[in-house]
């Protein structure tokens, strides 16, 4: 399939330039409008929702979404959707992209936003494309979505109504233009927060109930029981992970070293392709901080206390072999010449939430490589091979 790969990697390149970390996309919004615009899609195709309101952390737009009417032999087929994410980590403000041969690489000590404006690149290079070339298509809806990075929000809380009914989805996030992503991971996330007594460390600490020691507590228990980090229990696999452990509004857990330390927030994370078992992960911690409070009592006999919940971020799913997004998957990475690998993602993906929706979405890379870290880079061939994908899918019969 040729498309003008010299103009997709300019897109690329300008898309990279556009700060617009998770929950901040307003002017990525904008100049993928713009380019879309000026690829030939009219400007009542492109348009916001109102996700952004439903969304529970402050986010400055909606997901983008741009209708493709269908074209001559194939107008009338069933609607299909392409889809990204716009957003990028915190870790990325401030990234300076440089060309180095069939690299992208950043000139900043930042993330470089590979992950994932080579997913808008190939979005956008396929609207222009399809317009350019007038290739017969199915009616297409483009997605770009928002807060990815920080939840799935975008994904999460898209209408479904306001996608048109697409029979199916092809998003485009990390990693190779070849891998047929059809299953992925789900998570809790989780905070608990520990409740103890204050008291002068140096004169009474008998007196008090220590937060701290609480935590210490139940990790080792976690630890000891093995449900941190990987967790195998018979033939049941999942993850687990303790983050931010704080005071709470990011202030540091404890006031200072003579006094007993009375609170500590902490967050974290269960995951599995087991929609029970991650599940049961969760269970395990929340029984480890019910005991270690109960084990940690003052001189006067009384215990420390938590409070402790969980929410699903994300629902597991494995996508039969079978369907008809995979056979057209496969059928289209082979025709471009590559070796289709089909896999699961252990992390989540907007794909978890669209699934969930009733729309089967198949994931791919655009060549992103590292994300999330100040060594990120792209590779030009992987981007130019999935921006050919994009157009064999959009346009196979």
């Amino acid at each position: 399939m040729s498309i003008d790969t010299q103009a997709a990697t300019d897109r690329l390149m300008r898309f990279l330039a556009v700060e617009g970390v998770t929950g901040k996309e307003a002017a990525i919004g904008r100049e993928l409008a713009a380019a879309l615009q000026e690829s030939g899609v009219p400007a009542d195709a492109i348009r916001l929702d109102d996700a952004n309101t439903r969304i529970p952390v402050p986010t400055e737009t909606g997901n983008l979404i741009v209708d493709l009417p269908g074209r001559g032999a194939m107008h009338n087929q069933p609607r299909i959707m392409f889809m990204t994410h716009m957003d990028t980590v915190p870790l990325c403000a401030g990234a300076k992209p440089k060309l180095k041969g069939r690299k992208i690489v950043n000139e900043a000590k930042t993330a470089l936003g590979g992950d994932n404006r080579a997913g808008c690149g190939v979005l956008v290079t396929l609207a222009a494309e399809l317009a350019k070339q007038e290739l017969d298509h199915p009616p297409i809806t483009l997605l770009f979505c928002v807060r990815e990075e920080s939840g799935l929000w975008g994904a999460r809380h898209v209408k479904t109504q306001d996608l048109g009914s697409p029979v199916m989805a092809f998003n485009y996030d990390g990693g190779s233009a070849s891998n047929v992503t059809i299953g992925a991971v789900g998570a809790d996330r989780w905070h608990v927060e520990i409740f103890g007594r204050a008291s002068h460390a140096g004169v009474a600490p008998e007196r008090g109930i220590s937060s701290t020691m609480i935590l210490a507590l139940a990790l080792a228990d976690l630890k000891a029981g093995g449900w941190f980090g990987k967790v195998v229990k018979g033939k049941r696999q999942g993850t687990s992970n303790v983050g931010p452990v704080t005071g709470g509004d990011g202030r540091p857990a404890g006031d200072a070293t003579n006094v007993v330390t009375d609170y500590v927030h902490v967050r974290g994370e269960s995951r599995s392709h087991d929609a029970k078992f991650f599940k049961e992960i969760t269970k395990a911690y929340k029984a480890a901080f019910e005991k270690a409070a109960k084990r940690v009592k003052s001189s006067e006999g009384k215990s420390g206390r938590v409070k402790f919940k969980a929410e699903t971020d994300y629902y597991p799913f494995r996508m039969k072999e079978s369907l008809p997004v995979v056979k057209r998957a496969l059928a289209a990475v082979s025709a471009i010449g590559n070796t289709p690998t089909i896999r699961a993602a252990n992390g989540g993906l907007d794909a978890n939430w669209m699934v969930r929706h009733g729309v089967p979405t198949v994931t791919f890379g655009a060549g992103q490589n590292e994300p999330h870290t100040i060594d990120e880079w792209i590779n030009r061939d992987e981007y130019d091979r999935a921006c050919a994908l994009a157009v064999q899918l959009a346009t196979m019969r």
